[in-house]
């Protein structure tokens, strides 16, 4: 069960899951499923049968001139009340909180200091 305040997921924002999956899969022992979405492929990482993070291909142009890097989510228990605080502490929204069915309600901010992370009130706390 996710808890307010913890980091709850990674994934890896890559251009070449397949790449990423030989690598991963040979040196850490992680298997792996795939969901369809939108814009392509996500990869789920498994170790046994628990899922331990994500590959998210980044092959929209937005991507354009960002490396590949693992992206960081925490669980919060109401991302858009938690997000009107962050706002008032000096964060940046970089994209506004969006749905994920079965997943939870996800939005990306830039702390104080810049650094770029995931807050998601995941489906397991929303109901």
């Amino acid at each position: 069960m996710a808890e307010h305040g913890i980091f709850y997921w990674n994934e890896l924002m890559t251009r070449d899951t397949q790449k990423a999956k030989d690598f991963y899969g040979k040196t850490l022992g992680w298997t792996f499923t795939e969901m369809p979405m939108e814009d392509g492929t996500y990869v789920v990482a498994n170790l046994g049968d628990k899922p331990v993070g994500g590959f998210f291909p980044m092959n929209a142009p937005h991507f354009d001139g960002i490396p590949e890097h693992w992206m960081s989510y925490i669980a919060v228990d109401n991302i858009d009340e938690r997000l009107e605080l962050a706002k008032a502490h000096g964060a940046e929204v970089m994209r506004p909180p969006f749905d994920v069915p079965g997943i939870g309600r996800i939005a990306i901010l830039k702390d104080v200091g810049g650094a770029v992370q995931g807050w998601m009130t995941p489906a397991e706390m929303a109901g």
